[in-house]
């Protein structure tokens, strides 16, 4: 289901893991859920009004099965996709991720799952803009995280920078990430540099529709008392 967090953006609850709908310059897609996602992703866009076909970007977070696995499983996509530049040879799978961590033997483990991805892939790196959103490289969850705002929307497109907890940001847990005091350290980063906003759109849980800077500045401040 398709529901508008927001003027032009819509959230499409993905069962444990979210992706995102923009009518920004062009439609567009932010992350694409697991490799089974595909047909809930068609009826979010069905919902709305909008076909597959009429996607021309997408913004992927970060190389994660749930994030990226339904690439290659949308009929009629045909459409430019931005990641992080660490994370891009993954996803077209020109290099392996590291068996020298927990997160990258997970990462190869679950990779046979998803299909080819064939779509042109465009590495992106921090400060880079596309549409009226502008790249954070957040490394720490993956070498290429990297969150997506948009002043035009104001929203951020957070991955899994944070999770949503009770109502509250808090950092993803360290055994899912590639390097957990990275990560921290990405969070206070991202919220000392960033403009204020009020959507929080992150991976996991449910998306801020109000206040989300506040909540993000709150989880950063939590990470440097406990530091």
């Amino acid at each position: 289901m398709a529901i508008s967090i927001g003027e032009d953006i819509w959230w499409v609850n993905l069962t444990g893991v979210n992706a995102y709908i923009v009518d920004d310059d062009v439609l567009t897609l932010v992350d694409a859920g697991f490799p089974w996602s595909g047909r809930a992703l068609t009826t979010a866009l069905d919902r709305i009004g909008r076909t597959v076909g009429e996607i021309e970007r997408i913004l992927v977070t970060h190389y994660d099965i749930d994030h990226i696995g339904a690439l290659g499983h949308l009929d009629a996509l045909e459409a430019t996709v931005y990641v992080g530049r660490q994370d891009a040879p993954f996803l077209s799978r020109q290099k392996l991720p590291s068996l020298s961590s927990q997160k990258g033997v997970f990462q190869r483990a679950v990779d046979w799952m998803r299909a080819p991805c064939d779509l042109p892939v465009d590495p992106i790196d921090d400060g880079d803009t596309v549409g009226s959103f502008t790249a954070h490289h957040t490394p720490g969850h993956t070498g290429g995280h990297t969150v997506f705002t948009s002043e035009t929307h104001s929203a951020a497109f957070l991955g899994d920078l944070v999770i949503e907890y009770g109502g509250r940001l808090i950092p993803t847990p360290w055994f899912i990430c590639e390097e957990y005091g990275q990560n921290l350290g990405a969070i206070r980063a991202f919220t000392e540099r960033t403009t204020p906003f009020d959507i929080a759109a992150q991976g996991h849980g449910v998306p801020s529709v109000e206040g989300g800077y506040r909540r993000l500045r709150a989880c950063a401040e939590q990470v440097e008392n406990e530091g």
